[in-house]
C-alpha cells in the first residue's frame, strides 16, 4: 500500500512540475474517518478547488486510522489537516476548512491586504 501512495504522489508531483502557465496544486488532506469534521472538510476543500483550482489540482485524501505512519511520517498533530505541497511554500491549515478566506489566503489563492 506504502508503494502504491509513494508512486501516485511521485507521480502527482512530477506532473504539477511538468506543467507550464498556471501553478498546479498538490494538496494532501488528513481525516479521522467519517466524523462530521472531517466529512466537513472534505466537502470544503472539494468545494474550494472545484470553484478556484478546476484542473489543476491534485487532492488525496489520507484517513490517519487506516495509514497512521503517513500521518506520523507528516508530523501530523491534529485532524482535519490539509497540507499544499506544491507550488510552493509548503502550508499547513487546521480545521474543518469552513473559513473559507483562511483557507484561500493559505492556499495563496487570495492575495494578503
Amino acid at each position: 500500500m506504502k508503494t502504491a501512495i509513494a508512486t501516485s504522489a511521485t507521480a502527482a508531483f512530477e506532473k504539477a512540475l511538468a506543467k507550464p502557465g498556471r501553478p498546479q496544486y498538490v494538496l494532501r488532506l488528513y481525516v479521522t474517518g467519517m466524523r462530521p469534521r472531517s466529512t466537513r472538510a472534505l466537502a470544503n476543500v472539494k468545494e474550494i478547488c472545484e470553484e478556484h483550482l478546476k484542473g489543476r489540482y491534485h487532492l488525496q485524501v489520507v484517513d490517519i486510522y487506516q495509514q497512521p505512519a503517513l500521518a506520523k511520517r507528516e508530523q501530523i498533530i491534529a485532524v482535519p489537516t490539509l497540507i499544499k505541497k506544491l507550488p510552493p511554500p509548503l502550508r499547513r491549515i487546521i480545521g474543518d476548512l469552513s473559513d473559507r478566506e483562511r483557507v484561500l489566503l493559505g492556499l495563496d489563492l487570495r492575495p494578503k491586504e
